[in-house]
C-alpha cells in the first residue's frame, strides 16, 4: 500500500498565516500540521509515501526530508502545478501510485487514533473498491457527503450539497483498492472540466456508477486544521495529550498543557494552559492562554487569549501602572 497525501493548496482561509508557508507547515502543538500528519503515518509501514506539492513547495520538502528521510521506506514529492482542487491533486499522482491501493490522506487532517486503526476498520470491511472515512456532521453544505444503501455500501456521494437528507459527512481519509478505476475517473474529470475544480467526491461518485463498490467506517477524532478556530481547537486537544518540555522558562508559570520549542525563552511570564511557543520565540512579562506563538516570535508585555501569532512577529504591549481604590472593577 502506499500513501498519498494532498499538500498544495495556499491555504487561504488561514491568512495571513499563510502567506509566508504552506497550510501544513503551520505549527500546532509544538510541530507543523504535516508533522503530526507524517507521525501518524509510522505505524502503518507503507511501501512509499506520496506528498503532493505546489504552493510554498520548499519549504514541506525541506522540512519532511530533514525529519522523516528515515521514517519510510521511500518518500516522493509529485508537483501540482495548477490548483485545480482534491481530485487534480490525487490525478497528478497517477504515475507514483501505479495499480498499488493507496490510503488518501488530506493534508490539513489530524487524527487522534492514528491511522493504523483506520487500516484495521477497512480490513474489517472485507472484499469491496474501498473505505471512506466518515462522521456525522452538522452542517452538511460544508463537506462531501454520503449516502448509503441498506446493506451499508455507499449509494451516492455529493460535494458540499445545498441541502441534504444524510448528515453522514466524509472526514478526509480514504482506502482504495480499485486505483486504476478511480484514476480513470479523474481522467475523465480532467479531461471535461476545463479549468474548474475537480472533486475527489465526483471522482467517486463516478466510479461508484461504473460499479465499484465502497463501504465506510466511523472516524470519532476529526480534527480540522483549515480554520483558526479550529486550529486553536487542535491544539488544545493536542497539547493535553501530551505536554511538551519547557525549555528556558526562567522566572515564570507554567500551567499545563504547554509546548515550548527548543532554544525559546520565557521569562517573568505565565504560559498556559493550551499553549504552544514554537522554537526560537521569545515571551517575557506576558500572559498567554490558549494561543500559538510561531517560530522567532517575539511577545512583550502582553496579555493574549485565543490568539494566533506567526513565525517572526513581534508583539509588545505597554506596561500599565494603577492606582486602584478599595472595592474597584477594571477591564482592559
Amino acid at each position: 500500500m502506499k500513501v498519498v497525501i494532498p499538500a498544495a493548496g495556499a491555504g487561504k482561509r488561514l491568512y495571513p498565516h499563510t502567506y509566508t508557508k504552506p497550510k501544513p507547515m503551520v505549527f500546532v502543538a509544538g510541530k507543523p500540521i504535516i508533522g503530526h500528519i507524517l507521525d501518524r503515518m509510522a505505524g502503518l509501514d507503507p511501501d512509499e509515501v506520496i506528498i503532493v506539492v505546489g504552493y510554498m513547495k520548499d519549504k514541506i520538502v525541506s522540512y519532511v526530508t530533514a525529519n522523516y528521510s528515515n521514517a519510510f521506506r521511500k518518500l516522493t514529492f509529485v508537483d501540482q502545478d495548477r490548483q485545480l482542487g482534491l481530485g487534480h491533486s490525487i490525478f497528478v499522482t497517477r504515475e507514483a501510485v501505479g495499480d498499488s491501493p493507496v490510503l488518501i490522506a488530506l493534508g490539513d487532517m489530524i487524527f487522534r487514533d492514528g491511522y493504523s486503526e483506520f487500516l484495521k476498520h477497512h480490513r474489517e470491511n472485507g472484499k469491496c473498491s474501498g473505505s471512506i472515512g466518515v462522521k456525522a456532521i452538522d452542517n452538511p453544505e460544508r463537506y462531501g457527503i454520503v449516502y448509503l444503501n441498506k446493506d451499508h455500501t455507499v449509494r451516492q456521494l455529493v460535494e458540499k450539497p445545498k441541502s441534504s437528507t444524510s448528515n453522514v459527512g466524509i472526514a478526509g481519509v480514504y482506502f482504495i483498492e480499485d486505483t486504476p478505476r478511480l484514476f480513470d475517473a479523474l481522467e475523465g474529470l480532467v479531461g471535461s472540466n476545463g479549468h474548474g475544480e475537480i472533486q475527489l467526491t465526483d471522482a467517486l461518485q463516478k466510479s461508484v456508477e461504473q460499479g465499484s463498490v465502497y463501504k465506510t467506517f466511523e472516524v470519532d477524532s476529526w480534527y480540522d486544521c483549515g480554520r483558526p478556530q479550529s486550529l486553536l481547537e487542535v491544539n488544545r486537544i493536542l497539547l493535553s495529550e501530551k505536554s511538551l518540555s519547557e525549555n528556558g522558562a526562567t522566572s515564570s508559570i507554567i500551567v499545563e498543557p504547554v509546548s515550548i520549542g527548543r532554544n525559546a525563552r520565557i521569562e517573568n511570564s505565565i504560559i498556559g494552559p493550551y499553549v504552544s511557543i514554537s522554537e526560537g520565540a521569545v515571551v517575557s512579562n506576558s500572559i498567554i492562554e490558549d494561543s500559538i506563538v510561531g517560530n522567532n516570535a517575539e511577545v512583550k508585555y502582553m496579555t493574549l487569549h485565543s490568539s494566533i501569532i506567526g513565525d517572526h512577529a513581534i508583539l509588545i504591549g505597554k506596561a500599565n501602572a494603577l492606582n486602584i481604590g478599595d472595592s474597584s472593577t477594571i477591564e482592559f
